[in-house]
Order: structure tokens, then sequence, then C-alpha cells
């Protein structure tokens, strides 16, 4: 087949002509998602990795669950988003599932699993709609904010920015800022903002290398330790992540509003996500709505289920993926070059233990910051609902616990719309919802 003749195929399987592009330029698109995503193969082994599990089979399974999500993206939903490991819900899995529940690591990777069947039966059935239109969307942004807040305190304790403190008072305190983590922390967070704002390709990425380069020279803990090696999802030690989910743990009373958790952060962050780059690339439809929008939120969902059986964290679309879409993809042809660019990486495992945790903190920050802003699409007009969010928000970091904060913001909404008067603001959906999740902390089987 000569190369017009493959073009000729690509167009017409892809659409890339219909869509006003062309296949250099979904190419340059597809390079440059991946550049602005691919931290991801640094952050999430080394949170997990705090959580005990293995570093270089994480790595591994990040670019396994980034490459074929990426690649089902393009192929089935022709759509230019690229899926990967999702950093809020890394966070969470680690530190709140794991190190602050006590799960043990299969248990987790079930909770993960079932997550992701329940999100796609969500999707599949229409109730992800119905959901929608049901939770409040106060508490759906003040989750965001929550999970925000949260990465930031992982990252900043984690580098001894942030620490207990040892006297009377308040918990916690600044750390030693003349220290050489908590300085090129933060020099290289406004560095990450600088080059953010100046939209360089893979911004990120470069910082992570950048002080990585500095730990390997003034940090003795920081060794070389070779560049490539054949993948594995077993650990030098024996141990295999991989088919070791614990599903019948999972689905103890005790774990399900975690996985319900997760679920109600997906489809709030995965439908948001999908829209927003959707809508940057022109990809809705009369109504507005996504084009093969069912398949992206499929994909993403199935994705998880990936996830949980190779030992990761949730899957998510990135919204890195708009860096992309500004670079004119509009195809799953992007979605495609960043699949294929992971799965090479699969062979370059003994580079994520080169990365130690100063230099992943600055993109934790970064990531925390934006997640941030969704602040201004709190609505203050309603009063309640938007002071409901951030009740969510805040007790998510108090208490670093999402469950904790969901449950607070529902209460608080309930309570408020009765005090107020704003009772016919509350649906059935609502307050059931409300009485559950308070039940389960009055009855003590939260965790």
């Amino acid at each position: 087949m000569s190369s017009s003749d493959q073009k000729g195929s690509l167009d017409r399987y892809f659409k890339i002509s219909a869509r006003g592009s062309s296949v250099r330029q979904e190419i340059l698109a597809g390079l440059t998602t991946f550049l602005a995503m691919v931290y991801s193969i640094v952050v999430v082994p080394s949170l997990l990795g705090q959580a005990g599990f293995p570093v270089e089979t994480v790595f591994v399974a990040t670019c396994l669950v980034a490459g074929l999500g990426s690649l089902a993206m393009g192929l089935w939903a022709n759509l230019p988003m690229a899926v990967g490991c999702a950093i809020s819900l890394t966070a969470f899995t680690a530190f709140s599932l794991v190190l602050g529940q006590g799960l043990s690591i299969p248990v987790v990777l079930g909770a993960v699993f079932l997550m992701g069947v329940l999100f796609t039966l969500i999707s599949a059935t229409g109730i992800r709609a119905w959901i929608l239109r049901n939770i409040p969307i106060g508490i759906a942004h003040g989750t965001g904010i929550g999970i925000g807040l949260f990465l930031l305190m992982i990252a900043t304790s984690g580098i001894g920015a942030v620490v207990k403190n040892p006297g009377a008072g308040l918990p916690v305190q600044f750390g030693d800022f003349t220290s050489f983590p908590v300085m090129i922390a933060f020099i290289g967070l406004a560095v990450i903002i600088g080059l953010e704002r100046l939209k360089v390709p893979g911004g990120i990425l470069l910082v992570i290398v950048a002080i990585s380069a500095l730990g390997l020279i003034f940090d003795p803990a920081v060794t070389y330790k070779g560049m490539s090696s054949m993948p594995s999802l077993v650990a030098k030690d024996g141990t295999s992540l991989i088919f070791s989910l614990d599903i019948m743990g999972a689905l103890q009373l005790a774990v399900l509003p975690s996985i319900l958790a997760l679920v109600m952060t997906a489809v709030f962050d995965a439908t948001g996500t999908i829209r927003a780059v959707a809508g940057q690339a022109n990809l809705l439809d009369k109504d507005g709505q996504i084009i093969n929008g069912g398949r992206a939120l499929t994909t993403d969902s199935v994705s998880s289920m990936l996830s949980g059986l190779v030992g990761a964290s949730p899957a998510a679309v990135y919204i890195e993926s708009a860096a992309g879409t500004a670079a004119g993809g509009r195809t799953g042809l992007t979605a495609l070059v960043v699949g294929v660019l992971f799965l090479l990486l699969l062979f370059f495992s003994p580079l994520a233990g080169l990365v130690p945790g100063y230099a992943t903190a600055p993109a934790l920050m970064y990531v925390g910051l934006l997640m941030l802003s969704n602040v201004a699409r709190l609505d203050f007009d309603d009063f309640v609902d938007a002071m409901a969010g951030l009740i969510c928000a805040v007790f998510i970091v108090l208490t670093s616990n999402i469950v904790t904060g969901i449950m607070l913001g529902f209460a608080s909404l309930v309570i408020g719309r009765v005090c107020s008067g704003e009772w016919r603001k509350l649906n059935i959906s609502i307050v059931l919802i409300a009485a559950a999740l308070v039940t389960f902390y009055v009855g003590g089987w939260a965790i």
C-alpha cells in the first residue's frame, strides 16, 4: 500500500479531513499531549510507593494504563483525549485508603476495579445523567477543591515544608525552608507556573528532570540505576500486583463509602474534563452533547478496571489533553500517538527510581493549585449550595478523607435548605444520600 493510500485510510477511519485537521497536525498534537502529561509516570509511582506499592511495577502498570487507555480512546471513541492514572485519585488511593484507613493493597485494588465496574454501568445505563441531575453542583465542585487542597498537603508534608507542631498550638507548622528539598520544590513550582504561562510543551516534565539531575549531583540518596530494562509486573523481591486484587475484601460494608466516593469523583471529573476538551476541539453536536461522549466515558471507566487488574490507581481522561487540542488535535489519531509513546516508555522503568520526592512535589502542588480553580464555579447566588461545597472541600483536607468531606457537605446542604426555607430545592435523592452517609458515620461503619 502506498503512503498516499495509507494516509487516505487514516483520513477515512479517523475522519481527519472532515474535522478540519491533517495527519501531521494530529501527530504533533499527540506529541504535545504526551509531553504535557508524561510527568504522571514518575508522580504516580512515587505516590503509590509511599503506600507500599513496588515502584518499578507501578511504573510499568502506569504506562500500560495510559498506553492502552489512550489507544482505546483513539481507536474506539475517535476523540483526541488521553487517559492516564489520575493524580488526585492516586493520592486518595495511597494516603486515604492504604495509609489513612489501613486497607491492604489487594483490597484497595479490588476497590479500584469495582469503581471501574460501577462507573462503566453508570455510563452505559444512563444513570450518570440521573446522578448529574440530582447531585448538588456545589458539592461536586467542592470535592474537586478539597482534592486540590489534599494534594497540596501531601506534597508539602512529603518534602518537610509542612510538619507536625511538636509544641502546644495548632497541629502543624512550616518546616525548614533552608533545607534542599523545600527550597528546590518551591523554586520548581514557580518555574512550572512560568513555563505553563508561556505554554512550553512538557514544562512540568522539564522541571522534574532538572530537579532530578540536581538531586543526582548534590543528594547522595539519589543514585543512577540504569536507563532501560525489560518491562515486568513482578518486583525484584518476587512480589506481583497483577491480578492480586481482593474483590470480596473490597465489598466489606466499611469499604463501600470509599468506592462510592471514587465513583462520584470520577463521574464529575470525567464528565467535566471530557466536556471541556471536547468543547475546545469543537467536538460537540448541535444539541451541545459530546460526540461519542458515551464511548469516551466507557473507555475512562474500563481503564480503571484495567488499573485494578495490573496494580495501579484509578484512571481518568487527563485535562492535559487540552494542550493537544490547542495544538490542533481533532481526532482519535492524537490519542493513538499518545498511547504508542506511553507503551514505548515501558522499557525505561529504572528512570522512575531516579526521581526523588522533592522533584515530583512541584508537579503535585501545581495540579493541586489548578484544582482550586473550582472555587470560581461555585454559585454564591445559591448561598446554601456554595457553602455546602466549601464545607465539603475544607473538611476533605482537614480530615484527610474525601468521604468525610462529602458526608459533611451533604448533611450541611440538607439542614441548610430546611433552615433557610429552601426545602423545595431538595429532592429525595439528595436526602437519601445524606441520610445514608450520616448513618455510616453515626453507626461507626465508616473508615
